[in-house]
């Protein structure tokens, strides 16, 4: 072989070897290592900074108190970056802290004391939960921290005397933040690099807290800060060696103000640092300069509102520990906001699989504004989050969900209009099949969250969210709002929801597809004991058309909401009452077919809907839906123990005295469903397999009923993926093939779309 050929082979073959890297994380482990299997890093964040597509980074047994900000992506499906614990081990990624110098204060009640510096520019005690859409309860102040005993959260006082002279025993938690006032700090107006042009402080590129409120000086500034909010502004000109800013600013606290100048990102590289004197009200402006490092160029800036106290102060944490001295337990406290969240847009093709991850501090998520979790994927494409315990936040377990623009959490409340305009910007910041979602959720335990177990604006379309076990998703009732369910999603154009099991989740209950779910299909999941106002299912301003079907609901309180039209409900099991929204005026966008692309508004009438070969049982009744505005079809249902058919229903079967006999039971994690069936609810000239051909085009988008991929539906499987009867298809979610009492298993299933 000729030498130039030889050596031509070996680039290759050695190209094809070495093309992909393995980089391992132990936690006893060094960052200087070199991330071999002998030479592991020791932190994850470590790892994820040179990791390049194709690598994947195994981390090894331990607990890593970090929040990993993943830099890049991988660049295609087969091109992705992967972290994965390691097979068999347990790994375990926290925002929590250990701490154990606790001094006991009072009977069960101790206090640590933290120097603010401890937390960086986050501190979760001071960290207020807020932003639109979120209803705190009366008097009541809710932040973002927590304290953990043993693995479990402990609730936030309202007042250290709940502690020191408390009317129960239960563990309790109450922070004081030196500098942290409880009020607003400061508005902003404008600021200007020296010999450069002003930046209005109104329209900053992201805005974390805050709002844009009217200025005296005529247009709007950014007021209502408080501490630690921060705005971030891309593209500031600084031009050649700028040595100072200046600030257009108003204050009516008594104490003043700081604004902190970073570069790149919140915790960059300090440029300088601005003292905003009290001028003598929220809208008496005065000019303030400082001096910074000199700076060249358009640079990203962050502006970062403290208290003039709070750098120099401390955190104190009290908390009661019944019978507990917490120095000879497992206490932690909350010191991060996430634990795996890339900082920006467009972190594509990552996949995140096998860990623990837990204890994060992020602030409400609601559709308007950059939504933040304990693992998010922040504006990108094809991750793959898979196999993961994702437990204990304040807000948000997963999120699919926005970006933010510095409009964020500026909404008006209860109209649609501003979130209309929200979608129209996200459209021009790239949300398309080609940009953004395409995520895949897979097979995770997602619990104790508080306001959502699955969040996703927009940035969840074209997503698949399957296998997964949801639950005890606001339980503690600590807050109220209009963005919690156990998956809340807007914008779920084509997502595919399947085989989950949802249930005790409070507030408004176990999925909520809120706008733009055109193309959503929600089949053979199962939901039980969820509490909230809306029960299981809420469908809120959809056009249609959406396909739930193979479902199995048994939540008492309440099967669904529907405050939609264009659904098509086939084959499930519904044994509960329902609201039926007869209007609702607001418009809300729909699209091109399997497009997000917005092709007109439309508001709420009721109806459009398709009902066929479900089994309903009292207290359901179809009331409701014989009041729709918009003509509804029904065939092949049956009704028991008192249920009542619609209009619609000219073959339905009706068996008022048949009592089902629904029961669940749990057993070792194993969840059984007990029916009582009858062979008599197949009549052969009313069921048919329900498909495209059947359900035919929601009425406004004009949209047919089919996969997300386009091609013809056809819902010839059962809630386990068993074949039906082509010609006499058994009504419900199972294909039964006898009568009398049937005892299934119907959690945990094998996951996977059956149609």
């Amino acid at each position: 072989m000729k030498p130039i050929l030889l050596a031509l082979l070996l680039l290759i073959f050695s190209n094809s070897l070495f093309s992909q890297s393995e980089y391992h994380v132990a936690v006893d482990g060094n960052d200087t290592n070199n991330g071999s299997i002998t030479k592991p890093f020791k932190t994850i964040s470590a790892a994820a900074s040179i990791a390049r597509p194709g690598d994947a980074i195994t981390v090894h047994e331990g607990i890593y108190r970090e929040a990993v900000n993943p830099p890049r992506g991988g660049t295609s499906p087969t091109k992705r970056i992967t972290y994965q614990a390691a097979a068999g081990e347990k790994v375990t990624i926290t925002g929590s802290e250990q701490i154990s110098n606790w001094v006991k204060v009072v009977d069960d009640t101790w206090k640590v004391i933290l120097p603010n510096s401890y937390f960086g520019n986050f501190n979760p005690y001071s960290d207020r939960i807020r932003g639109d859409w979120f209803w705190p309860l009366e008097n009541h102040i809710n932040h973002t921290g927590n304290v953990y005993i043993n693995g479990e959260w402990i609730q936030e006082a309202q007042k250290l005397d709940e502690l020191i002279q408390p009317e129960g025993k239960e563990p309790r938690w109450y922070a004081i933040v030196d500098g942290d006032k409880g009020k607003y700090l400061l508005n902003i107006s404008w600021f200007k690099p020296a010999n450069a042009s002003k930046v209005l402080a109104a329209e900053p590129s992201l805005r974390y807290g805050s709002q844009p409120v009217k200025c005296s000086e005529g247009g709007e500034c950014t007021g209502n800060i408080l501490i630690g909010d921060y705005l971030r502004f891309d593209d500031v000109d600084f031009g050649t060696n700028a040595e100072s800013i200046e600030f257009r600013a108003a204050s009516g606290n008594t104490d003043g103000s700081l604004i902190e100048i970073r570069l790149g990102k919140v915790d960059g590289e300090l440029l300088g640092t601005c003292k905003i004197n009290n001028t003598g009200g929220w809208q008496k402006w005065q000019n303030f300069n400082t001096n910074i490092k000199p700076t060249s160029g358009k640079q990203t800036v962050f502006l970062i509102f403290l208290h003039p106290d709070y750098k120099e102060g401390n955190t104190t944490i009290y908390a009661r520990f019944p019978n507990i001295n917490p120095n000879n337990a497992n206490v932690e406290i909350s010191k991060r906001e996430t634990v795996f969240y890339p900082s920006k847009n467009f972190i594509n093709y990552i996949t995140v699989r096998g860990f623990i991850l837990k204890n994060a501090s992020p602030n409400w998520a609601p559709p308007s504004s950059e939504q933040k979790a304990i693992i998010g994927t922040n504006w990108s494409k094809g991750w793959i989050i898979e196999n993961n315990e994702i437990c204990y936040s304040k807000c948000t377990g997963v999120s699919l969900g926005k970006y933010g623009d510095g409009t964020d959490n500026t909404n008006e409340k209860e109209t649609a209009d501003p979130y209309t305009a929200c979608v129209r910007r996200a459209l021009l910041n790239g949300w398309n099949k080609d940009t953004i979602g395409s995520h895949t959720v897979r097979n995770n335990h997602i619990h104790h969250c508080e306001q959502t177990g699955i969040v996703g604006s927009m940035g969840c379309a074209f997503s698949k969210i399957y296998g997964n076990e949801i639950h005890e998703i606001h339980v503690l009732n600590l807050f109220n709002g209009a963005e919690m369910a156990g998956i809340k999603l807007h914008g779920a154009v084509d997502v595919e929801i399947y085989n989950n099991h949802i249930y005790r989740c409070g507030n408004l209950g176990g999925l909520w597809l809120d706008w733009m779910a055109q193309g959503a299909i929600v089949t053979q999941n199962l939901f039980h004991d969820n509490i909230g106002g809306t029960g299981d299912v809420f469908f809120e301003m959809l056009h249609g058309p959406v396909v739930f079907a193979n479902n199995i609901l048994l939540s008492k309180h309440k099967s669904f909401d529907m405050n939609a039209k264009g659904i098509a409900f086939a084959h499930n099991l519904i044994p509960s009452r329902y609201i039926y929204v007869d209007l609702d005026k607001r418009k809300t966008p729909f699209h091109k077919a399997h497009s997000t692309e917005i092709a007109g508004l439309f508001d709420a009438p009721s109806g459009d809907h398709r009902f066929y070969n479900n089994v309903f049982v009292a207290p359901f009744t179809m009331d409701g839906v014989n009041k729709s505005r918009l003509e509804c079809f029904a065939s092949g249902n049956v009704y028991l123990n008192g249920a009542k058919p619609s209009k619609y229903d000219t073959d339905s079967v009706v068996q008022a005295d048949f009592n089902p006999e629904i029961n669940l039971t749990e057993n070792n994690g194993e969840w059984f469903l007990e029916i009582n069936v009858n062979k008599d609810w197949i009549k052969e000239q009313n069921q048919k397999l329900v498909s495209s051909a059947l359900l035919g085009k929601a009425k406004v988008p004009q949209a047919t009923y089919e996969n997300t991929d386009g091609t013809p539906l056809i819902i010839d499987t059962d809630y386990f993926g068993k074949k039906r009867n082509k010609k006499t298809p058994f009504p419900g979610p199972i294909e039964f093939t006898k009568s009398g009492k049937q005892l299934l298993k119907v959690w945990p299933v094998k996951p996977g779309r059956s149609n």
